[in-house]
């Protein structure tokens, strides 16, 4: 599948403003100064682009909302899909009014096992990385080597950031093929201690994951097994009930991936509101007490150039502080992907501003990620 690439690094023109930078999206067409100032034209700009990046893999533009349609409760976009018409993650159709797709037994994922410990975001501060809970939730006082994580990569969205990161997983989401979550488990063996979710996003194929989990987590009963996440947090409220009573009691993390707490930036790049994910971002963050170490909750934040600024990183580290000012909290260095590839590398003079604009918030336990990416300024 081809998508429309822009010359990299090239200067771009605001459809509002007439400004020139290489800080501006091409393909988004609107500056971070409109989008703040103007968010009504500048989103009537910015919805084009994610039509265009939608279209281009045949997924629907923008969430169904057909009033007799079947309607999808598993997170913020809320589908009412027509007849003969599919939800906006592009799992679930409508058939003559019965939901076809995914089910909590059949899913669109692909896994792997990494050796621990491992690149994960949260492996500064989880069992795996660090050892923290040992002996409860770790097999050593140290990272976990010799062990191994089962990352699994969900094919399926319930966001469209222009920017994503691991974007080619759209070319799998319509293909006509499912996997049984009877292999997923058979995966997991004596030398797996966790089990993390990602992608695309574990959220529109929560049933799934949740099945899975338990019924892993039957197979290595009275064993050290962590149940871990990494998602945009847009899944309906029931569901994140489930992932953190999952995630507490073995040991697990969830991580939060923050895009921006402007909610008009967050429309611009991903498509969709970010009420939901601040409203279980806050729900979660209830439960940490529960369980000191290894934390329950991490969060971190892309640092997209030209939108994702010091600016928005204070607004999300005094969000997070005002929660819990010890949540974990990575910066991550962006690379040019998907519809922003004309955009340039996350710069280190601009990270350093962000990580001090994140501790002047209040937050205590804060880092840069992926330093290896960053360009000198």
């Amino acid at each position: 599948m081809m998508i429309n690439m822009v010359n990299r690094y090239a200067m771009a023109r605001c459809s509002l403003c007439g400004a020139t930078s290489n800080m501006i999206s091409g393909e988004l067409k609107v500056c971070l100064g409109c989008i703040r100032s103007k968010p009504e034209e500048s989103l009537e700009i910015a919805i084009m682009a994610h039509r265009r990046s939608r279209a281009a893999y045949g997924l629907p533009e923008e969430p169904p909302r057909d009033p007799q349609g079947a309607r999808c409760s598993i997170c913020v976009n809320e589908c009412r899909i027509p007849p003969g018409g599919m939800g906006y993650c592009g799992l679930r159709m409508n058939a003559d009014g019965e939901m076809v797709g995914v089910t909590p037994t059949q899913g669109k994922l692909s896994w792997y096992h990494d050796p621990l410990p491992t690149n994960c975001v949260g492996d500064w501060v989880c069992a795996g990385g660090t050892g923290a809970g040992y002996p409860k939730y770790a097999h050593s006082n140290g990272p976990e080597i010799g062990y191994r994580n089962l990352a699994v990569f969900f094919h399926a969205c319930t966001f469209n950031c222009l920017y994503c990161q691991n974007w080619q997983f759209r070319a799998e989401t319509l293909r006509p093929w499912m996997t049984d979550v009877k292999e997923l488990v058979e995966s997991v063996d004596e030398k797996t201690s966790c089990i993390c979710y990602f992608g695309g996003d574990p959220a529109p194929q929560l049933p799934f994951a949740l099945r899975a989990s338990r019924m892993a987590i039957d197979a290595r009963r009275d064993q050290i097994f962590r149940i871990c996440w990494e998602t945009n947090g847009s899944m309906n409220r029931h569901l994140l009930d489930e992932m953190i009573e999952l995630s507490l009691n073995s040991g697990g993390c969830i991580k939060f991936d923050i895009k921006a707490m402007d909610e008009n930036l967050h429309r611009a790049l991903t498509g969709v509101s970010n009420r939901r994910t601040l409203e279980n971002i806050s729900a979660a963050m209830e439960m940490m007490d529960e369980r000191e170490v290894p934390p329950l909750v991490i969060a971190s934040t892309l640092l997209v150039p030209g939108y994702i600024d010091e600016e928005e990183v204070r607004g999300i580290a005094e969000f997070l502080a005002s929660l819990n000012p010890e949540i974990p909290y990575t910066l991550l260095a962006f690379h040019p992907q998907f519809y922003m590839r004309d955009m340039p590398f996350t710069s280190r003079p601009m990270a350093m501003r962000c990580l001090d604009a994140a501790k002047r918030a209040g937050l205590e336990r804060v880092r840069v990620g992926n330093v290896h990416i960053l360009t000198p300024g």
